[in-house]
C-alpha cells in the first residue's frame, strides 16, 4: 500500500503537469488507462495467460464502482477547492471502517478503526477544507466518490480472496477507464499539448499502472483496515513532491497533520503485527 500511495502521488503530479501543458481532462483519463491495457495485454499474451475471467460478474461491479468514483471525483475537483475535494475523496477509508465495524466479523478491530479515523483527521488537519453555501451539491459528488471508491476496494478484496490475479483485475479496470474516456473525448475533444505534456501523460499511465497493481494486491491479500489507514500516506508523498518540485510551503498545521497520518499508520501496522503474532501459535 505504501508503494501504491507513492505511485498515486507521482501520478497526481504528472496529471497536474499534463493539464498545465494543455492536455484536456478526458485525454488525461485516456492515458490513465491506455498504457495499462497495452502493457498488460502484452504480458498476458507472452505468458499465454487466459484473458477471460470466470468471475466476470464481480469485475463488472468493481469497474462500475471504480469508474464512477473516478468521474465523481473529477466533478468535485472541477467545482470545489482542491483541499475540500481531496478531503472528500479520502473518506473512502472511513466508509471501509464503517463497513468493517458493522459486518467485519473477526476483522472488526476498534484499534485499527481508530487508526483510520485518526488518519482522516490528519488529512483534514493538513488540507483544512471548507464548503461554502453554493458548493454542497459538488460536495455530495465528492462524498459519493469516496463511497464508490470504498465499494470498489471491497470488491477488489473479494476478487483477491477468490484467487483472481491482480493483473487481470487491473486490465479490466483499465479497459473500463478507456471506454469512459472515449465518451469524454467525444464531448470535449483533445487538448493542445506538446512533448512535455505527452511525457507527463505517459507518466500518468505508467505510475497509474504500478499504483493500481500494488493497490489491488494490498486490498486483495492484506488487512482492509491496515490498508485503508496506509492509504492516507498518498497525501504525505504528494505534499513532499509539492515541496520538492512545485515550490509549495508547509506550515505547522500541515506538518502536524503529516505526523498524525504517520502515527495512525504505525498504530495500524503495530496492531496487525501483534494480531499475527498472537494468531501464529494457534
Amino acid at each position: 500500500m505504501l508503494l501504491a500511495s507513492a505511485m498515486f502521488a507521482l501520478m497526481g503530479s504528472a496529471v497536474k503537469l499534463a493539464i498545465e501543458q494543455g492536455a484536456s481532462l478526458p485525454e488525461v483519463v485516456l492515458f490513465r488507462g491506455m498504457p495499462s491495457v497495452v502493457l498488460l495485454l502484452i504480458f498476458a499474451r507472452s505468458g499465454r495467460l487466459p484473458l477471460i475471467s470466470p468471475h466476470w460478474r464481480r469485475h463488472i461491479w468493481r469497474n462500475i464502482a471504480g469508474v464512477s468514483s473516478m468521474w465523481l471525483g473529477f466533478v468535485a475537483l472541477s467545482h470545489l477547492p482542491l483541499a475540500t475535494a481531496t478531503s472528500l475523496n479520502y473518506t473512502a477509508p472511513l466508509f471501509i471502517a464503517c463497513w468493517m465495524l458493522g459486518w467485519g466479523g473477526a476483522q472488526r478491530d476498534p484499534v485499527r478503526i481508530a487508526a483510520v479515523v485518526l488518519g482522516f483527521l490528519g488529512v483534514v488537519t493538513m488540507l483544512r477544507p471548507s464548503i461554502s453555501g453554493d458548493e454542497w451539491i459538488a460536495a455530495m459528488f465528492g462524498l459519493g466518490a469516496g463511497a464508490m471508491s470504498a465499494v470498489a476496494m471491497m470488491q477488489i478484496r473479494q476478487l483477491g480472496s477468490i484467487g483472481e490475479p491482480e493483473w487481470r483485475t487491473v486490465l479490466y479496470f483499465s479497459i473500463a477507464v478507456c471506454l469512459s474516456s472515449v465518451i469524454g473525448v467525444s464531448i470535449e475533444g483533445f487538448g493542445h499539448t506538446g512533448p512535455t505534456g505527452y511525457m507527463a501523460l505517459g507518466a500518468v499511465g505508467l505510475t497509474g499502472l504500478c499504483g493500481q497493481l500494488a493497490l489491488t494486491r494490498a486490498f486483495g491479500l492484506g488487512s482492509p483496515l491496515l490498508t485503508a489507514a496506509l492509504q492516507y500516506t498518498t497525501i504525505i508523498f504528494a505534499a513532499l513532491l509539492g515541496v520538492g518540485f512545485f515550490g509549495d510551503q508547509l506550515d505547522a498545521w500541515a506538518w502536524g497533520g503529516i505526523g498524525l497520518i504517520i502515527f495512525a499508520g504505525l498504530l495500524s501496522v503495530w496492531r496487525t503485527m501483534r494480531e499475527n503474532r498472537v494468531a501464529r501459535p494457534a
